[in-house]
């Protein structure tokens, strides 16, 4: 699976054979997404609006972009405006049914790892469903006093009206341009804004650096050759495609924490033989993250986005176990000694700002009710 998911993601950045022998299934696909579409404009399915304002953090193009860091990072800096916010996921990956609260209790396996690292890192109320209306109307049952909700995804969910969208990309912008499965995109882009809520785009990046003053250039960034092609000479062509309206920096944390909390310095183990691994998107950037900081991997594991971490093997000759943030909700389970490295992300002022202004005009009291 790993190496059919490199693949793929090799294919989605041009306009080779691969992409152009799926291309015919593409135009299947946003054959369906137009009959989407025009069912909810018909009222055969039926939108909803919840009354607190609602801003979705979502993506085009399939797979990880760093939709829940900057999740976290904006859920952390609109509580600390003063605002109550709820965040709500789908959950993807558990196996629950319906609307589920998340706790920092919860189990990876029956709520979803993303839902429970939000959980654990801000504090607020998070509720998964795949019915985000639903899901949404229990939470504010639940908490009356939230006063805005934020969907980490959502951005194709229809069911649910938002007031905002932010749309993230990465280095790979659009990559082809192409629909699903011939190139990466859940849906056309640009879209067309008069059917959607207003959006701004965000542009993520990676640095090995503690740099969060100021956005960073994606040009500026070094690839290692163990990624995919996403090379300065690679992404040049999509990053004409996607002209951002922000950009943000994703910055390892410069320590690493245990199941019990125990926090150590990445810096204190250089020289010392490790191993890590990832069960995420892009697993090869984290490695690379942690090579930055100065560590010498002995050993690195790539799982599968989502991995229930049920079959991994490790050996305990090889070092101290790193992982991400993510992996680790699920590792902790039977690895409490592994050690996970935070990914850090921080909106810039201007954005948290530009997002004020949407949603700010929609508070109208401290239980969230907006004005009419």
């Amino acid at each position: 699976m790993p190496v059919i998911r490199l693949a793929l993601q090799q294919a989605w950045l041009k306009k080779g054979l691969t992409a152009c022998v799926l291309w015919p299934v593409s135009l299947l696909f946003g054959a369906l997404l137009w009959l989407r579409k025009l069912l909810y404009r018909l009222g055969v399915f039926h939108s909803q609006r919840l009354p607190v304002p609602v801003i979705v953090v979502g993506n085009v193009f399939v797979g990880g972009v760093g939709k829940t860091p900057l999740v976290i990072a904006l859920v952390k800096q609109l509580t600390a405006t003063g605002l109550k916010v709820g965040v709500l996921s789908r959950g993807y990956g558990r196996s629950g049914e319906g609307s589920q609260p998340v706790t920092p209790q919860s189990l990876a396996q029956d709520i979803g790892d993303e839902p429970l690292l939000i959980a654990r890192a801000c504090q607020v109320p998070v509720f998964v469903g795949k019915n985000r209306f639903e899901a949404g109307r229990d939470l504010l049952a639940q908490n009356p006093y939230v006063q805005v909700i934020v969907c980490d995804d959502g951005m194709q969910h229809l069911g649910l009206q938002h007031d905002l969208a932010l749309c993230v990309f990465d280095e790979r912008g659009i990559g082809n341009g192409w629909l699903l499965p011939a190139g990466p995109l859940r849906e056309g882009w640009p879209r067309k804004q008069e059917d959607h809520a207003p959006l701004i785009t965000v542009m993520t990046s990676n640095s090995s650096e503690k740099r969060l003053q100021e956005p960073q250039k994606v040009e500026g960034h070094e690839y290692s050759q163990e990624q995919v092609d996403t090379r300065p000479s690679a992404i040049k062509e999509t990053q004409r495609q996607v002209k951002p309206d922000f950009k943000v920096a994703r910055v390892l944390a410069n320590f690493a924490q245990q199941a019990d909390g125990t926090k150590e310095a990445l810096s204190s183990f250089r020289g010392q033989q490790v191993q890590a691994l990832a069960g995420i998107a892009k697993p090869e950037v984290f490695f690379d993250m942690l090579r930055a900081q100065g560590l010498a991997l002995s050993k690195t594991q790539s799982l599968a986005d989502h991995d229930d971490m049920c079959a991994l093997q490790i050996d305990p000759d090889m070092g101290a176990v790193f992982c991400t943030e993510k992996d680790a909700v699920k590792l902790w389970e039977f690895q409490p000694k592994a050690w996970a490295v935070p990914l850090v992300t921080e909106i810039p002022e201007e954005l948290l700002q530009a997002i004020l202004a949407y949603v700010g005009p929609k508070l109208s009291s401290v239980h969230g009710h907006q004005t009419t």
